[in-house]
């Protein structure tokens, strides 16, 4: 009994199979079989924000008091700048009173360590008399007090509404990596190096997006909205607890998603659709609709916070311009090489 030697063919045909699963990522399927891994992928990732609301379910407390913090610094900043302090009665807030205007009536013994000012009722014979009683205490304590929602079903809507953003936030890098599971085996080596770069490029640029906004942003654009409310006459003591959530929310992703500019003008260099020679001609033009984006996108409208979103994303679309130039040395580099 001989044993046949394998045939150069046959070498020739497995080196093949070997190069096409090393670079496209994993052997043929049918189209069951594809149905099948998407009917998986869908449950995965519809199971992982599920799960992810119920761990912002729990969360509830720590994630209305972090959305809150802004509204709170643009009172401490609002107040400061004023010299107001609160005017309290009991444990409820009535508003705000200049201390400037009282000095000139009463005389404070240290005005500059007020920061709120007590009414304390006195009986005085057959009548009651409301008088004044400095205090350190922070009115910004009651600040809860100004957050209420107007309708039975709103605490119920503020609460999925947390948990749907919040859910979607913590499950994106694992419905990411299960979407990933099922595209990249149909990728080449070079196709998956690009996306893997470019996840990961996206994601810093989000997640900055989203930190510049909350920091920087909404303090400044919850003052002007405040001040342009008090410009027309009307007073901006109390605030929709649902409209405030979804307000802060929105502009967050807004702020997350506007960010994502560079990773789309590079994809489109990369695809050919564009290069370095069309950016830089099209800049006058960008700044034009950057201003104009950013007059729709910002909920104040005032120009010093339009000016404060615009100038970000000019400058991402500065370094999309700059990297395109240097994948244009680097390519015009290569060609000369090779010939």
């Amino acid at each position: 009994m001989s044993i046949e030697e394998p045939r150069p063919e046959d070498e020739v045909i497995v080196d093949q199979e070997w190069d096409e699963e090393g670079s496209e990522g994993g052997p043929v399927k049918t189209f069951l079989e594809h149905l099948e891994d998407l009917r998986w992928t869908l449950i995965k990732c519809v199971s992982a924000v599920i799960i992810s609301m119920v761990v912002c379910f729990s969360l509830l407390d720590n994630i209305i008091e972090i959305l809150k913090a802004p509204l709170k610094q643009a009172e401490v900043s609002r107040l400061s700048g004023n010299n107001q302090v609160g005017l309290l009665f009991g444990n409820a807030r009535l508003g705000n009173v200049s201390i400037n205007a009282l000095t000139n009536q009463i005389t404070f013994r240290n005005p500059e360590e007020i920061h709120s000012l007590k009414l304390i009722p006195v009986q005085s014979g057959e009548r009651i008399l409301l008088s004044l009683e400095p205090s350190t205490e922070n009115p910004l304590d009651t600040l809860q007090d100004r957050l209420k929602n107007y309708k039975p079903v709103d605490g119920f809507l503020v609460a999925f509404q947390l948990m749907l953003y919040g859910g979607l936030v913590i499950a994106a890098p694992l419905v990411i990596f299960f979407v990933g599971q099922f595209v990249l085996p149909a990728l080449r080596i070079h196709e998956k190096k690009f996306l893997y770069q470019t996840t990961g490029f996206g994601a810093g640029l989000f997640l900055l997006g989203i930190l510049f906004c909350y920091f920087v942003m909404m303090k400044i654009a919850i003052m002007a909205l405040v001040q342009f409310s008090n410009w027309l006459g009307f007073s901006a003591d109390e605030w929709n607890a649902r409209d405030y959530m979804t307000f802060v929310i929105k502009f967050m992703l807004a702020m997350g998603l506007s960010f994502q500019l560079p990773v789309v003008l590079l994809t489109m260099v990369k695809v050919g659709f564009l290069d370095y020679q069309k950016l830089n001609k099209f800049r006058p033009y960008w700044v034009v609709i950057n201003l104009t984006l950013c007059a729709f996108l910002t909920p104040t409208g005032d120009p010093f916070t339009l000016t404060l979103m615009a100038l970000p994303l000019q400058l991402l679309y500065e370094l999309s311009v700059l990297i395109s130039r240097v994948w244009a040395r680097k390519e015009a580099e290569k060609q000369m090489a090779e010939a």
